[in-house]
Parts: structure tokens; sequence; C-alpha cells
């Protein structure tokens, strides 16, 4: 069981910078894949980055590469996503998400996935 608490969002200006934090509870967190996906009013949950729990790889949206980078750090039991060049489009609630790390090959990016998920953080990018 992993208990995931997010933190970080805000407003900002387009162009500007967040880094968001997901604080993890629960054991053996680094055996956990981990992703951020983020949802905006009347459309599904949307995978933004993964981070594979062997360190291996990680993986992002094609709307985000380049301009956000997620990290993972097992001794602290913390995610992070660092928001770079955000656009008014990045506005959206965003979730930190976890799900047992060694059923899959990489980061899976359907929200079906992950079995483990944070209460949301809003990011609102102004124009």
């Amino acid at each position: 069981q992993v208990h995931l608490v997010e933190s970080g969002g805000g407003l900002v200006q387009s162009g500007g910078s967040l880094r968001l934090s997901c604080a993890a509870s629960g054991r053996a967190f680094s055996t956990y894949t981990v992703a951020w996906f983020r949802r905006t009013p009347g459309k599904e949950r949307e995978f933004v980055a993964g981070f594979h729990w062997s360190a291996s790889s990680t993986n992002y949206s094609n709307s985000v590469k380049g301009r956000f980078t997620i990290d993972k750090n097992n001794v602290e039991n913390m995610v992070y996503l660092q928001m770079n060049s955000l656009k008014p489009e990045d506005t959206a609630v965003y979730y930190c998400a976890a799900t047992f790390g060694l059923k899959y090959r990489t980061s899976p990016t359907s929200p079906s996935d992950y079995d483990f998920w944070g209460q949301g953080t809003q990011v609102t990018v102004a124009a």
C-alpha cells in the first residue's frame, strides 16, 4: 500500500516554472514505478511523465517533452515534476500515481495501470 500527497501547484505566468512534489508513504517504494498525470474539466486523465522503478528509463508525453522532468528519490520517498516553459494549455489538476513496478518493462501510460493516486494539485498558467 502506498499513500501519495502532492504539493507545489499554484498560479504562474506563461513561460514560468513550477516544481511539483509528491510525498509517498509505504514500504518498498523503490519497487514502484511512478508517474504524473493531469486532468482538465471534461477530459480524461492524460499521461504526462513516468519513471520506471529500475531507474533505467523515463518517458514523457509529446506535449511536455523537453520542458518537464520527472525524478524519483527512493531515500526520501519523493517524486518530483519540474515544469519549465509553462504554457496556458498546461493548466490542469496534476496527479501523482504509483504502481508496483515489477509488472512492467516501461512506465505504463494508461491511468488504469496505476493502483495508487494522490488527491491532485492545481496548476494554473496565465497567458
